[in-house]
């Protein structure tokens, strides 16, 4: 599931995944605000915190995930300012790490235990 985070700085995006994430999860929460953002032109400031709960992806989940990589990350490239991720998994951070130079905009990864140092960063 994705969900959004309340607790952000005004101009951040903010969510947290954790369980199984579905097609609905992207389709619902996470894509409306992305889109809206990108089509008005705001650069778009992302907190993203992978709790240790997650399950991953519903096959669904996976179709969807693509979909939004391809159109609001390299379709919409200039619109991304700073993508901070907050997680302890391990092949997320190593992820985010090894394909840094494909994200757009600048991009961080945060212990769970820093998450507002990971505020703080995506904010400035």
């Amino acid at each position: 599931m994705i969900e959004r985070l309340e607790d952000v700085p005004e101009d951040v995006l903010g969510f947290r995944a954790s369980g199984k994430i579905t097609r609905e999860d992207y389709r619902e929460v996470l894509i409306p605000p992305l889109r809206e953002a990108a089509e008005s032109g705001d650069k778009i400031r992302m907190l993203f915190q992978l709790g240790p709960g997650l399950d991953g992806y519903e096959p669904g989940g996976l179709v969807e995930d693509a979909k939004a990589e391809f159109q609001l990350g390299l379709g919409e490239r200039s619109a991304w300012n700073r993508i901070a991720l907050v997680t302890d998994v391990g092949w997320a951070r190593r992820g985010l790490e090894f394909f840094a130079w494909m994200v757009p905009g600048e991009s961080k990864a945060f212990g769970l235990d820093e998450l507002g140092e990971a505020r703080d960063w995506v904010a400035g």
